[in-house]
């Protein structure tokens, strides 16, 4: 069994999504969020996200840890900018703590969990539902795209 990390960067919200199984056959699974205030220095919150990957993937255990690729919004270029630092400390953490990683872009993900990569946020949500045979909503969907992310690294690592 392979047990997968995915992790949706966000500075305000990290979601993480651990999956345990074999090819399409999914056992155990548990996600949640990193939460950071804007109160906080950037530093402290950056330090956070980092100690709390840390703290997980230390309790884990994951095989395998895959991130959502750094894209880049011509309308929000600061925002790429914090992006980018946040899953470099994630991707440190990952480093520190000996895990493989693996990035994916968006695109990519949601047309391999939907079959459409232009899938919105409640469409992925509901195929990672399906996957997961679960009825309730997984939320936010930092976390249900971070479960996402696990998926796939999942697939691909039949």
């Amino acid at each position: 069994m392979l047990k997968v990390i995915g992790i949706d960067p966000g500075l305000a919200a990290t979601g993480f999504g651990v999956v345990q199984g074999s090819g399409s056959r999914i056992g155990d699974y548990v996600f949640g969020t990193i939460r950071t205030s804007k109160a906080e220095t950037l530093p402290s919150r950056l330090h956070r996200i980092f100690s709390e990957v840390c703290s997980i993937l230390i309790s884990e255990k994951p095989d395998l840890m895959v991130i959502e690729d750094i894209f880049s919004l011509k309308q929000y270029p600061k925002s790429s900018i914090a992006l980018g630092k946040v899953s470099g400390v994630i991707l440190l953490a990952c480093s520190q703590c000996g895990v493989v990683t693996m990035e994916v872009p968006v695109r990519e993900v949601k047309r391999i969990l939907t079959g459409n990569g232009n899938a919105n946020k409640n469409q992925i949500e509901r195929a990672v539902r399906r996957f997961l045979k679960r009825d309730t909503p997984i939320t936010p969907s930092h976390a249900s795209d971070a479960v996402a992310l696990a998926l796939i690294g999942l697939f691909r690592h039949v």
